[in-house]
């Protein structure tokens, strides 16, 4: 009986915080009011968050297909791996010069792939040495809670209720950093919030690559 106590106190303390746990429903339009795809939009809790191993380890591809990366924009947390397919019939030169993390997959072509570890957070521009047309962004986050937007500019986050910072990046936006940030504590009264932001031009539309 002297351990039924303790192994009570911790379902209690679990059902807790899973109690409460919110939606974050958020839409990025732009200054005409259209929605805006590819933007990142992260949670991060007042007191930081850790990234479980198991997201860290998840598959992320960033693909060469129709002489294009696909996606255009995507979002991974510290610490994961992304692969570089090559599944068209041209040899690509993948690189980024970003200070987050520089880098060069020299020639290599069809049916063949790379892949690269992020470890710090921001933002990674891709290019490819042979086609100046492709490019692309990696954003690494450093918080469990982050979302892309779709061709409708929504995403919906479930986090922590309390204090955070809520933030949209976007590789085209016209802010100092590319990014719209604010703090706000998560509650039910304000879980939907909207975003509008400047980008300086049209930016691919989710499922165009």
């Amino acid at each position: 009986m002297k351990y039924v106590f303790p192994v009570l106190a911790v379902l209690l303390f679990a059902s807790a915080a899973a109690a409460t746990a919110a939606d974050l429903a958020v839409t990025v339009n732009n200054a005409s009011g259209r929605p805006v795809a590819f933007a990142v939009v992260t949670w991060t809790p007042a007191g930081g968050a850790a990234i479980p191993a198991a997201e860290k380890g998840r598959a992320f591809v960033m693909a060469q297909k129709n002489v294009q990366f696909s996606p255009y924009v995507l979002a991974v947390p510290a610490g994961a791996t992304v692969a570089f397919p090559n599944m068209d019939r041209v040899n690509h030169h993948v690189y980024s010069f970003s200070p987050a993390q520089p880098f060069q997959f020299p020639l290599y072509g069809k049916g063949k792939s790379r892949t690269m570890k992020f470890d710090h957070p921001g933002s990674v521009a891709l290019g490819c040495n042979i086609h100046d047309s492709m490019s692309a962004y990696i954003r690494v986050v450093d918080t469990p809670y982050y979302a892309t937007t779709g061709a409708d500019g929504r995403v919906t986050l479930s986090v922590p209720e309390g204090a955070g910072s809520l933030a949209v990046w976007h590789p085209n936006q016209e802010t100092p950093e590319r990014q719209t940030a604010k703090n706000m504590t998560v509650g039910k009264a304000n879980a939907v919030q909207t975003f509008s932001i400047k980008v300086r031009q049209v930016a691919p539309t989710a499922g165009q690559y």
